[in-house]
């Protein structure tokens, strides 16, 4: 099962989160791959988009934030647009649009930022708004400060953090065609509680980053993580390895753990083809056979033949009738 731990290192102004991503990661995969119209994501980009789903479970774990965390690389190569969505319960999707293809060996800046024009953005959208209150956003380039191409997530991700929390942080992550994995160490704010949209900001904590002894310490040791270790090892051997000379405070998991969940459905395409009227289906269905509709954010087609459909419209008609009746 996937599983997420929280962590804080005694006595030191330093907090972690690790998140492993098994069943929820490979449902997505499986979807995808089921369409028949776009197939299985690209290995290169089932990686990044891997890592982006860790990053974003462990973004959304760290702030606490109660609504749906965004995290969307908008690219100008091959990759146009890659999403994943968190919900506060953990609850997550994720999808990518290409086009046309990406080419095997591609790297992160070839697959998402050709022309340097690429854009990372998080956008916090809570689950009660107040009027008029709009989602907080937050954008960076896939650039560094010398106009240089980043080539992992984790850097880019990194620096959103230390511009929106000023906090120092570092991620590791690796994702595969089986696990999706990542370990996140931030430096603690000096007073109040860090938030994503930086409203904790602070003198004390801008004059920290990059001073604390404390933390450059374990974060060396983070960074030390290989890609193999962290797709591989268990939750305890990875932070017994890492980090065996210091004292961790372990949370409980509690009952959220991350999973997969789309809102698409069976029963909302069929309303949709009932809602397109019976002769428009029955002309889809002399055209082609079937009628096949896809889940634009996580691909599983849901297919509708002859009976299926002709069912749908008998079952409308009785509907109708039944409250023509209760009348």
């Amino acid at each position: 099962m996937s599983e997420l731990h929280k962590f804080l290192f005694d006595g030191l102004p330093v907090r972690g989160v690790i998140v492993r991503l098994t069943d929820a990661w490979t449902e997505i995969l499986r979807r995808r791959a089921s369409n028949s119209t776009s197939g299985a994501y690209a290995p290169e980009l089932r990686d990044m988009l891997g890592e982006m789903t860790a990053a974003a479970a462990l973004m959304q774990a760290n702030i606490k934030f109660d609504g749906a965390l965004v995290l969307q690389i908008f690219g100008d190569g091959p990759v146009k647009l890659a999403v994943v969505e968190v919900q506060s319960d953990l609850a997550l999707r994720a999808t990518a649009t290409v086009q046309p293809q990406v080419e095997p060996g591609s790297t992160l800046s070839q697959m998402v930022n050709a022309k340097n024009q690429g854009r990372c953005a998080i956008t916090l959208d809570p689950k009660t708004k107040f009027p008029g209150q709009q989602p907080y956003q937050g954008v960076v380039p896939l650039f560094d400060d010398h106009g240089h191409p980043i080539e992992k997530l984790s850097a880019v991700l990194e620096h959103y953090m230390l511009q929106s929390e000023q906090l120092d942080t570092t991620l590791v992550l690796a994702a595969d065609d089986k696990v999706a994995a990542g370990l996140l160490i931030q430096r603690l704010p000096m007073a109040g509680a860090g938030n994503l949209a930086g409203s904790m900001v602070s003198k004390e904590n801008e004059d920290q980053i990059g001073q604390n002894e404390s933390y450059n310490r374990i974060a060396i040791l983070a960074s030390s993580l290989k890609r193999e270790e962290l797709l591989t090892l268990d939750v305890d051997t990875i932070l017994r390895r890492l980090f065996w000379e210091e004292s961790i405070t372990r949370f409980e998991p509690g009952e959220l753990e991350p999973r997969f969940a789309c809102n698409c459905s069976r029963e909302r395409v069929a309303k949709m083809i009932t809602g397109l009227g019976r002769e428009e289906a029955e002309d889809i269905i002399a055209e082609r056979g079937d009628i096949e509709v896809g889940c634009e954010f996580c691909g599983l087609q849901y297919r509708f033949d002859p009976i299926d459909a002709a069912q749908l419209f008998v079952d409308a008609v009785q509907i109708v009738s039944a409250g023509t009746d209760a009348h």
